[in-house]
């Protein structure tokens, strides 16, 4: 297996874990919160794959979906066109109210857009240093772990508040 076999499979379990979280869950289910100011299952959704598209779309050298397809003005939230929910609190986690189809509909998006990148890598590519503000710089392969990190994370998180929800 080379290293972008081993990305794309990764990735492609994130895509699985995303779909089980959301899939079948009501409105309400959709913005439970385990404690008042906990993260909801849309705002976990939605951040993840804020990220995903902000990270790889900045390595691939291309626009992040959120802007050139127009789900920015889909979602219609009241955070800035940058905003990927890093710093966000209770009252923003609240703002991210969207259905299943909306945030479906966005991370496959950029599901599609990371795994048509993912697949032109070679493991030399992932050597490339992508930020060298940070000792030691940043390269492509680590911020592409760091991004499956965070998604891996947050899918994990969603599908425990899908449990919660629908045991309530």
């Amino acid at each position: 297996m080379n290293a972008s076999d081993l990305l794309l499979d990764a990735f492609g379990r994130v895509h699985g874990l995303v779909h089980h979280a959301v899939d079948g869950v009501s409105p309400n289910d959709l913005v439970f919160r385990a404690a008042a100011d906990a993260n909801t299952i849309a705002w976990l959704v939605w951040h993840l794959t804020r990220i995903q598209d902000d990270h790889v779309a900045e390595v691939a050298g291309r626009e992040q979906r959120w802007t050139a397809d127009g789900w920015v003005k889909r979602f219609g939230l009241p955070f800035a066109d940058d905003a990927t929910g890093y710093g966000h609190g209770a009252a923003d986690v609240a703002a991210v109210v969207a259905p299943v189809e909306l945030l479906t509909g966005y991370y496959d998006d950029v599901h599609e857009h990371t795994m048509r990148y993912l697949a032109t890598l070679s493991g030399d590519d992932l050597d490339t240093v992508v930020d060298s503000s940070w000792d030691p710089p940043v390269t492509l392969g680590v911020r592409l772990i760091s991004v499956l990190s965070d998604d891996l994370q947050h899918a994990g998180q969603a599908a425990f508040l899908r449990g919660l929800a629908l045991r309530r």
